[in-house]
């Protein structure tokens, strides 16, 4: 294997929202190897960045669903933002129907107001609100992401009516239960990482992809697919083999046996 694409949250670290000291280890030792492992996840690129400090990793990061994709030295090698139009438009349908939104803009987070949803957002990913009032008046540029935060259910019901109304505009997915996500039709965790494919020049069929959550499904079926024990039943259905979960490391567990499988 020369990859191993993992997405971040419940897969690759757990509720504790930190790289814990075996993964940090296994990452270690994969760049020593000489085995990448990219992170591909919906989070913003300072957030992830954060998060991954402590590995030192070199690698570039996919991140916002794929819409981004930026190298180890803060360079944005791909950006797929939503048309400022059609923006305004997804704003205005889901602030219509009750919810609140997250816009991220040259990777900040703006809102129209900081509520406490907002507020737990910002604390869970260590980010900086930025409240700017009227969301679609101040938006003067393409956004991004697009996040609504609420109840699981209600998002899951909110995501259906949205899809219908934008059909093939925009894609539509949830990361965490209670993040429903909007992106540029087109953009996916596969796509990114198919561009990241050509350009340094590694094989689908010789990587290793891993994930939990609805926003994975189109990951785990490039390359071979592996679920974390904790994914969304979705994600087990398409992925060739099911790990230990992020609780227990299991994507540590998995370099551990490829790093292990190379040097024999």
């Amino acid at each position: 294997m020369e990859v191993v694409a993992t997405d971040l949250d419940r897969t690759l670290i757990w509720k504790d929202n930190s790289l814990r000291p075996r993964t940090i280890s296994a990452l270690t030792r994969a760049e020593e190897a000489g085995l990448r492992v990219i992170v591909c996840t919906g989070r913003m690129v300072q957030s992830v960045r954060r998060v991954l400090a402590p590995a030192r990793s070199r690698e570039p990061v996919v991140c916002y669903q794929g819409a981004a994709v930026v190298d180890a030295d803060g360079t944005w090698l791909l950006h797929v933002p939503i048309e400022l139009g059609l923006a305004k438009e997804a704003i205005e349908a889901v602030q219509a129907e009750g919810y609140g939104l997250n816009v991220y803009v040259d990777d900040e987070l703006y809102v129209a107001e900081v509520t406490p949803e907002a507020r737990r957002y910002s604390e869970f990913q260590k980010i900086e609100l930025h409240p700017v009032g009227d969301l679609v008046a101040w938006l003067d540029r393409p956004p991004t992401k697009l996040v609504c935060i609420g109840d699981p259910h209600e998002l899951d019901l909110l995501g259906e009516r949205m899809r219908e109304r934008f059909a093939s505009r925009l894609w539509i997915t949830k990361s965490l239960p209670f993040f429903l996500e909007f992106a540029a039709n087109g953009v996916s965790k596969s796509a990114a990482l198919a561009f990241l494919a050509e350009r340094l020049g590694f094989e689908e069929e010789r990587t290793v992809t891993l994930g939990d959550g609805e926003n994975d499904v189109d990951l785990v079926q490039w390359g071979y697919g592996v679920a974390v024990e904790n994914a969304d039943p979705r994600v087990k259905e398409r992925a060739r083999w099911v790990c230990p979960p992020a609780a227990e490391e299991g994507v540590a567990q998995v370099l551990e046996a490829v790093l292990a499988n190379s040097a024999a």
